[in-house]
């Protein structure tokens, strides 16, 4: 079972200008002459963390890690406006001629996948390989599962706490009640609404409960980004067109690729992992028995880590 590589600093870091009113943090870390990788973080909106720089090993990659527009270290912080799929795609390619980089190894778990896969979609020349984890499509399937029905019948009582802060009038459409007060004028209501919807990802996200996970979703910055800007992408489907990702995947089927899944993952259940498999049965499925959906879990962090040494060697002039 291989672990995360031991902690890194970055070389560089900066602030890159992008559409007003946005700047992103964007940081390298490793080897400057290293095969280039790009570090796509989940969400929407929430942020890279020291521990994502350790699933490449520091001598042979140069890791790009950047914090996407409203959360982490970019700023404003959790601001909607000019924030959506095509806008971060955009960005990423600002940072991809920026850096000087010809091409470079995408990896991003959960939502990171799904940015991912449409960034490799649009740009299918920039992309080297493809590695990914826990599965998100954006279907009203897995929306509905995770934020009106479904997962409640797992998780009784977590969900009973995440509906708590919306009256019994609104229930009927969850997200757009929670829309509603995490883009009130009041504080208090973006701030109670915010800690709940946080809360309740960080409660579901691993197969076994995490204080690590749940301490960190309930640190007040990382709960309103994340709150905010991911009911903001969902009430409007993440922008894209119905099943754009799969519709596309004819795309990227010559890039090579690893999609890793937890078998339990409930946060993104499995069932759109094997849709992607299917649609695009080049990349490697790696199926793993006893997880969830957490990146730390042992057997994803393995399996991820695997991968980003197989492209290393596969990539690297010996």
């Amino acid at each position: 079972m291989r672990e995360l590589f031991p902690p890194l600093e970055p070389f560089a870091t900066r602030m890159l200008q992008v559409q007003a009113p946005h700047a992103i943090y964007v940081e390298e870390c490793g080897n400057p002459q290293g095969l280039p990788a790009v570090f796509v973080h989940g969400g929407p909106g929430g942020g890279c963390t020291p521990d994502n720089r350790r699933f490449f090993d520091p001598a042979r990659y140069r890791v790009v890690l950047f914090d996407q527009r409203g959360c982490g270290r970019s700023r404003p912080h959790a601001e909607l406006a000019h924030n959506s799929t095509q806008a971060l795609v955009a960005d990423m390619e600002r940072i991809r001629e920026t850096l000087g980089i010809e091409r470079w190894v995408v990896f991003g778990g959960s939502w990171g996948s799904t940015l991912a896969l449409v960034y490799a979609e649009t740009h299918p020349e920039r992309v080297m390989a493809l590695i990914l984890r826990g599965i998100f499509l954006v279907t009203a399937e897995e929306l509905s599962w995770f934020y009106q029905d479904g997962i409640q019948h797992l998780f009784p009582d977590y969900f009973e706490e995440f509906v708590a802060p919306i009256p019994p009038t609104e229930r009927t459409d969850l997200m757009h009640a929670y829309y509603r007060r995490l883009t009130s004028d009041n504080m208090t209501t973006r701030r109670r609404a915010a800690e709940a919807w946080s809360l309740f990802e960080a409660r579901c996200s691993a197969l076994l409960p995490s204080e690590v996970i749940l301490e960190h979703f309930s640190e007040p910055d990382v709960a309103m980004a994340v709150a905010r800007i991911e009911c903001h992408y969902f009430v409007h489907d993440c922008f894209l067109e119905p099943d754009q990702i799969i519709r596309d995947a004819h795309r990227i089927r010559q890039i090579p690729g690893v999609i890793v899944q937890g078998r339990y993952d409930v946060v993104c259940p499995m069932g759109a992992a094997w849709r992607l498999h299917k649609a695009w049965p080049e990349a490697q499925f790696r199926l793993i028995p006893d997880a969830g959906h957490a990146s730390s879990e042992p057997g994803i962090c393995s399996a991820l880590i695997e991968a980003t040494d197989v492209f290393a060697a596969r990539f690297t002039a010996p």
